[in-house]
């Protein structure tokens, strides 16, 4: 991993993380850096790829990384943002195109070079920028073009430095993948030897030598992330590891009990703790949504510190934080960097609690963690687990928060999810769950009148959580979820299915 891995200095692309994922997905390991803010060990890398950007070259606020190390070095690939900054640095012109040349478009020419191999003309790419770049840098060759956009690609000569206008990282650039192999494998020599198992040996034997004796506490929350990291500290120090599960209260139907027996299972030392009582305690009367999380933070702070202290010598506190939180914690524009992301349940680690943090997994992709759990031998059922918010049920219940609400819901819930699991739909939904809203309807029970809670379905498929679509599930199971739902739940009378997508709603209602 040291000796082939693949630095992307990002200029505030929204996809930039897209470029590190499909580099990922070629077995090469890579690393998003801000371009103000590169890694001091620019040798340690074998090829550099540069983001695009919603800045442009020619404005005030134009990016300019220090490339002194990089160009003529290093194999280098400017996408998009990357290509304009190295033409118009270059000796080339870069102008306001006269429309904004955003969507798909075909190659319609190609020259041959060793970028394209395998790639024909005709094959669709995705433009996504207002400048465009009108004259090529000094010394350079034109590589493709489209039909709207002549300077498609150019390579300067005499250096493996290559520039794109489209770009290949996403879905809609049928050859995108292609062309970075082509770029990364057969032009800067990187080997494919990032895989799980190789990240795993490698991750354990950091661990050992990173934390030697020491006692290290973590707390569970039933969900991937906080699963692989604790399985791969079980691989790493063993008896030394300490795990916590807390029940909240808002966690789903048994889910305390299931999932600590799960853990059990696995060989982890686990320690459950009910302090459901607590929580419910700490929200009572509580209506605001960031009230709410605030209040279940602080308990969980409270709740976790009690058990830490009741491990003797303990130094490390470890966190299932994944790479994404890692990149939004750091600010392209040179703002200050975000301390290191907690446990989701935390929301922020007070100094009184005086561990250092380990964080196994925080050169992670959420379906690489899922990947690395697999050849762990983790269950299945463990690591294709929807997404569940640190909150719980409290941010999916709208308003103050009782007992008798947290029952509803639930009741619901499960209903719910053991129907999309029952009818093989749980594993083509990336993330469901019930709301429970704070509107009451009349309804007909019998040959009475109810009047009683109405609650919203939710499920959306994504790759990541930052967009996100409606599922939409067949009316067949829709109905017969309904019918359950109103005839098993008491409380509940009416219930309706969430089709809002993100943008513009969020996944959660609060």
């Amino acid at each position: 991993m040291q000796n082939n891995k693949v630095l992307i200095l990002d200029f505030g692309s929204q996809v930039t993380q897209l470029i590190g994922r499909r580099v990922r997905e070629l077995n090469i390991y890579s690393e998003i850096h801000p371009y103000n803010k590169p890694p001091k060990d620019i040798d340690a890398y074998s090829a550099v790829i540069l983001s695009g950007s919603p800045l442009s070259v020619r404005g005030d606020d134009v990016a300019h990384p220090d490339l002194s190390e990089i160009k003529g070095k290093k194999p280098l690939l400017g996408i998009c943002y990357g290509a304009q900054y190295l033409a118009h640095f270059g000796g080339g012109q870069v102008a306001a195109s006269n429309t904004r040349e955003y969507g798909r478009a075909n190659l319609s020419y190609i020259n041959g070079n060793e970028l394209f191999q395998n790639i024909s003309e005709g094959s669709q790419v995705w433009m996504s920028h207002s400048d465009t770049i009108k004259e090529l840098p000094t010394n350079s060759v034109l590589l493709a073009s489209t039909h709207d956009v002549k300077n498609a690609a150019f390579k300067i000569n005499e250096e493996d430095t290559y520039a794109i206008q489209f770009h290949p990282e996403v879905y809609h650039s049928k050859d995108g993948t292609q062309l970075l192999k082509n770029f990364l494998v057969d032009i800067a020599g990187v080997a494919q030897d990032w895989t799980p198992d190789s990240f795993v040996d490698e991750t354990v034997s950091k661990l050992k030598e990173q934390l030697g004796n020491d006692k290290v506490v973590l707390g569970l929350s039933g969900g991937v992330d906080s699963s692989v990291a604790a399985m791969l500290l079980h691989k790493a120090i063993g008896k030394n590891l300490y795990c916590i599960f807390v029940n909240n209260g808002l966690l789903r139907k048994n889910e305390f009990t299931d999932v600590l027996a799960q853990y059990k299972g696995m060989g982890l030392n686990v320690k459950g703790v009910d302090a459901s009582a607590r929580f419910l305690g700490a929200l009572a009367g509580e209506k605001d949504p960031e009230k709410k999380r605030k209040a279940i933070g602080r308990v969980f702070i409270e709740v976790f510190d009690d058990e830490a202290h009741a491990i003797e010598d303990v130094k490390w506190l470890a966190q299932g934080t994944i790479y994404p939180d890692v990149i939004e914690s750091v600010s392209v524009s040179g703002g200050p960097s975000a301390t290191i992301k907690s446990h989701h349940n935390v929301g922020g680690l007070p100094d009184y609690m005086k561990l250092k943090i380990v964080e196994p997994l925080k050169m992670l992709f959420k379906d690489e963690v899922r990947r690395v759990g697999a050849s762990m031998g983790m269950n299945k059922e463990l690591l294709g687990r929807h997404p569940f918010p640190g909150p719980g049920l409290a941010i999916r219940i709208l308003g103050d928060i009782t007992s008798d609400k947290v029952r509803i819901l639930q009741e619901v819930d499960a209903i719910f999810i053991n129907g999309l699991k029952e009818n093989g739909l749980y594993d083509k939904v990336w993330q469901a769950g019930a709301i429970l809203l704070p509107v009451q309807s009349v309804g007909v029970m019998g040959d009475e009148r109810t009047y009683e809670n109405c609650v919203a379905l939710r499920a959306v498929e994504s790759t990541d959580g930052m967009t996100a679509d409606w599922v939409n599930l067949p009316y067949e199971f829709l109905q017969k979820t309904s019918n359950a739902i109103i005839n098993r739940v008491k409380g509940v009378n009416r219930v309706v299915y969430d089709i809002s997508s993100k943008p513009p709603a969020t996944i959660e209602w609060e």
